[in-house]
């Protein structure tokens, strides 16, 4: 049986993000849609290869650093990730693994999981209306001054509810399926990365690739929590 561990020991440094609504926008499949967001706790920080490896006793990432985000990892990779925090903090864990292809999210635990794109969007933006919530190169590490790697969390300035690195550095993986009607299972990232220029590292953008095979350099994530009474 796994034992319990000290949440602080691991740094996960949980924000408390306050209820609202997001507009959302995708040009490419002509949509656009308002979603109400309930108060949920976001990391402060990307998940860190000292984390991820403490919680799955694997250092996949093509970078290394202890305080480096953790990246080339699969969405499937990450929700196994907080499915298995979950259970060393003694919470319930929120993903059911049907078999190996399937997945489904519980909405009523109160474990680690990956946070929805709205709740993402919503986080990043943190009040502010534009694509960034603020000067890129002040928040955001990205092909101008990433040096053609990851850098170690928390250096750039966080947004106004204090969270770090929504922007640049690593893509993040969201939970949510793209289009099922066009693209099947295939899951959301935001944020940009290191790699990207510009145009890419803003708020609004929105990319997908397939669960369970995808894995590159500048893909990482986050985690969030339901606030459960």
């Amino acid at each position: 049986m796994q034992h319990g561990i000290d949440l602080s020991e691991v740094d996960l440094n949980m924000v408390t993000i306050p209820k609202g609504e997001i507009g959302l926008r995708d040009d490419r499949i002509k949509k656009q849609w308002k979603v109400e967001i309930e108060s949920f706790q976001l990391s402060k920080f990307l998940v860190t290869q000292d984390i991820y490896r403490a919680v799955m006793n694997e250092s996949p990432s093509a970078f290394k650093g202890d305080r480096l985000p953790v990246e080339n990892v699969s969405w499937k990779d990450a929700v196994l990730f907080c499915n298995t925090l979950s259970g060393l903090a003694n919470l319930d864990q929120c993903y059911i693994m049907e078999d190996a292809d399937t997945i489904t999210y519980d909405a009523t635990k109160n474990g680690f999981r990956l946070p929805t794109e709205a709740e993402w969007e919503y986080a990043c933006k943190a009040g502010s209306s534009g694509i960034r919530y603020s000067d890129i190169d002040s928040v955001a590490w990205y092909k101008n001054n990433a040096e053609k790697s990851t850098r170690d969390v928390g250096l750039k300035s966080p947004n106004a509810w204090g969270l770090f690195d929504m922007l640049g550095n690593v893509w993040e993986w969201c939970s949510d399926v793209y289009d099922e009607t066009v693209y099947g299972s295939y899951r959301i990232f935001r944020g940009g990365g290191w790699y990207d220029d510009e145009r890419s590292v803003m708020a609004t953008i929105r990319r997908r690739s397939h669960p369970a095979k995808f894995r590159i350099d500048d893909l990482g994530f986050r985690v969030a929590r339901n606030i459960i009474s």
